[in-house]
């Protein structure tokens, strides 16, 4: 599911509901097919509304046309996802190649990130560019944000617990190993009371991919 930001440009958006303890639970549903259409029916239909707001303005603030891709898990034909998610890049064909922000929910928080995934090509390169301006790399990100090296599992670190050594180590990784992945943001759990408030949570989004967006734009640099 692609949506691009000239679909809806002069759309006016309809309220923003947030996310509830419903929608978290889907990922207690057992079964692939139970556990789908809780997402189809349940979480989608958010994530289409919050990423229409979201592409318009990062579209705004890169300075070009942005897509909004919505995860569909069309691979599975047996394990149930344990987390969805939104994802919004500058390609209209796919994200997983390319730098690209996600907001998803795995089953007891929701991950706002700047995602790095190990299908970005020139992966090499993107990390030497960080690690080639580690300074200015790591005055950008705030030290209440977080850091995973895969995006398939839930743990992540505090920023604020990292050192220069730390991050070296993280993005060399990130540089060496096929597999390895890079992604920097943040995480708000499933009780906290931003989440129940649609136009909070739009607000906090955008404010972190704000942020991240100097990193977004050195790695797009480096991954073409």
């Amino acid at each position: 599911m692609t949506i691009t930001s000239a679909d809806h440009k002069n759309t006016a958006h309809a309220p923003l509901e947030g996310f509830a303890a419903a929608d978290f639970d889907v990922f207690q549903l057992e079964g692939l097919e139970a556990r789908m259409n809780g997402i189809q029916t349940l979480i989608q239909p958010k994530f289409r509304a919050f990423g229409e707001q979201i592409v318009d303005e990062i579209s705004r603030l890169a300075g070009r046309e942005m897509y909004l891709h919505i995860a569909k898990h069309a691979r599975r034909t047996v394990n149930a996802p344990k987390d969805t998610w939104l994802s919004i890049c500058d390609n209209k064909r796919g994200y997983k190649s390319h730098p690209h922000f996600q907001l998803g929910l795995f089953d007891d928080h929701v991950f706002i990130w700047l995602a790095l995934i190990y299908e970005v090509p020139n992966k090499k390169a993107i990390a030497s560019a960080f690690l080639d301006q580690l300074d200015d790399v790591i005055e950008t990100v705030p030290s209440d944000f977080m850091m995973s090296l895969d995006h398939m599992k839930k743990e992540a670190q505090e920023v604020g617990e990292m050192d220069e050594a730390a991050w070296k180590t993280a993005l060399v990784r990130f540089r060496d190993v096929g597999k390895a992945e890079l992604l920097v943001g943040r995480h708000l759990s499933a009780d906290d009371p931003v989440l129940q408030d649609g136009e909070k949570l739009l607000r906090y989004a955008l404010s972190t991919y704000e942020t991240l967006l100097p990193l977004y734009e050195l790695a797009c640099n480096r991954s073409r």
